[in-house]
Order: structure tokens, then sequence, then C-alpha cells
């Protein structure tokens, strides 16, 4: 599988946010980046942001069988990017919240063809 040509820019976008709470020892929520891809769309790439008091690994599995899904990620979901938001986890709900769309801002911000997620 080749990466999109934008995957360097949004690990860029990605490394540049902080999370205030991040290893706080109340930390208890993360935020995740899932690769998209659609095959019958002339190939279209994208990325779904999300963000979750589970383990990231778990709330994969969960979109993928339909549990709470975004249909974007059960239909085109490839793999989690972890690398994209380690530094950010975990943190406080609240500022998971706020990452999550910010994140998904950013990465519409900086031109990325096709963005889910991010509510």
């Amino acid at each position: 599988m080749g990466s999109p040509d934008w995957i360097k820019i949004a690990e860029r976008v990605a490394l540049a946010f902080r999370a205030t709470t991040a290893k706080d020892r109340r930390a208890s929520h993360s935020v995740y980046v899932i690769l998209l891809h659609d095959p019958t769309l002339t190939g279209r790439w994208g990325l779904y942001v999300g963000q979750t008091s589970r383990d990231p690994d778990l709330r994969f599995d969960q979109h993928k069988a339909g549990h709470k899904a975004s249909r974007a990620v059960k239909r085109f979901g490839v793999k989690l990017l972890p690398h994209l938001v380690h530094h950010l986890n975990p943190m406080r709900g609240w500022e998971s919240l706020e990452l999550e769309a910010a994140l998904a801002d950013g990465f519409r911000n900086a031109g990325i063809p096709w963005i889910e997620g991010g509510h």
C-alpha cells in the first residue's frame, strides 16, 4: 500500500499540536487518526479524526464492526495512524474533544482532501 502524497503534511500538522493535560494522572481519553481509502472513487485517500475514552485500537475495531461507527471508517478505514498523535495521549476528556476538532480543522486547512470526524 502506497502512502498518499500528503501524509508528510499531516504529520507536520499533527506534531504542531500539544495537549496541556497529556500524561496527567487523571487523563483517560485519547484522540486518534484513521487512514481512509476509497478505491471506488478514483482511489481517494483521507483521514478520520476521533476521540475516545477507550483504547484507540479497540475503538478502531468497534468502528469496523459497526458499533457506534462512523460510516466512513466502517467502509473505508484502513488502519490507525498512532504516530500522528502519540505525543498527545492520554489527556483529559474535555481536551480530547477540543483537540479532535482542532486536528480535523488543521488537516483541512493544510489542504488534505478528505477529512471525516472532528465533531
